[in-house]
């Protein structure tokens, strides 16, 4: 759920004039194709338990989902809610801005995970796209989940590339054997880097910690994440500890994935 608080959501229900059960001057259609943009169905069944009513749906979506994407759609709403006036009054003025505030906080949350959307897109990769969707979600509501998730999400991050380049991975390796594959592949090994260039001391420590993302992130799945069961009074990490891990993998992920990229095999 988002963490909007009473007053916050009061600003946004007189911006959007959400009192009569509408939102702006969307119809049902246009609403469900404004939330499409998001990859969100508004109109599914999820969003229709505090009410059908385009506000009830509204209130539901920002009360369910997390920071991350509530903050892209109100934002997006309030694009919307300049569109469709010819001129705006200081109050209207004064309240978008306070909104805009809102919106920012929110999006200042997590970490933004569309570079990654954007690899996924570009490889079509649906496996990898539903791993972000679920690390985004899950920050909030299921930390461990989502630091579960950015392990996975490298070990699918080194397949896919292995694969792409004509390596399949056989058997089952495990993280820090993809992640050494995959760096020795791309020639992000420190032994590559000669002693001759300029900072090389600081160019391989900085890839030898590059090689250690993933088997960290192994042992903190191990730890706290999901996937292996626990002592039944085990205390969890909390979501701020999941954002340090998700953004630690999507970071990575995308510095492979733009690396194999611009290096043709």
């Amino acid at each position: 759920m988002s963490s909007l608080t009473y007053k916050e959501k009061a600003k946004f229900e007189r911006l959007l004039d959400m009192g009569s059960g509408y939102v702006l001057d969307f119809k049902d259609g246009s609403f469900g194709i404004f939330f499409s943009d998001y990859d969100i169905d508004i109109h599914a069944e999820k969003f229709r338990a505090g009410g059908t009513s385009k506000a009830n749906k509204l209130r539901t979506f920002w009360d369910t989902e997390n920071d991350q994407i509530v903050g892209r759609v109100l934002n997006g709403l309030l694009d919307q809610f300049l569109e469709d006036r010819l001129t705006v009054t200081d109050a209207d003025g004064k309240a978008m801005a306070q909104c805009r505030e809102i919106t920012s906080r929110l999006l200042g949350s997590a970490p933004s995970l569309a570079p990654l959307k954007e690899v996924a897109a570009t490889f079509n990769a649906r496996h990898l796209a539903d791993q972000v969707q679920r690390m985004e979600s899950s920050i909030h509501s299921d930390p461990a989940l989502a630091i579960g998730t950015a392990k996975e999400l490298i070990e699918t991050c080194c397949k896919t590339i292995l694969a792409e380049r004509g390596k399949p991975v056989q058997g089952t390796p495990d993280i820090p054997a993809l992640t050494k594959e995959v760096l020795k592949e791309l020639k992000l090994v420190p032994d590559g880097v000669s002693e001759q260039a300029r900072g090389s001391d600081v160019i391989k420590r900085m890839l030898r910690n590059l090689g250690s993302i993933g088997n960290d992130l192994a042992e903190l799945r191990g730890l706290y994440g999901t996937g292996h069961g626990k002592h039944g009074q085990t205390t969890g990490l909390t979501p701020r500890h999941a954002r340090l891990a998700v953004a630690t993998a999507a970071a990575f992920s995308t510095f492979l994935f733009e690396t194999h990229k611009e290096k043709p095999q």
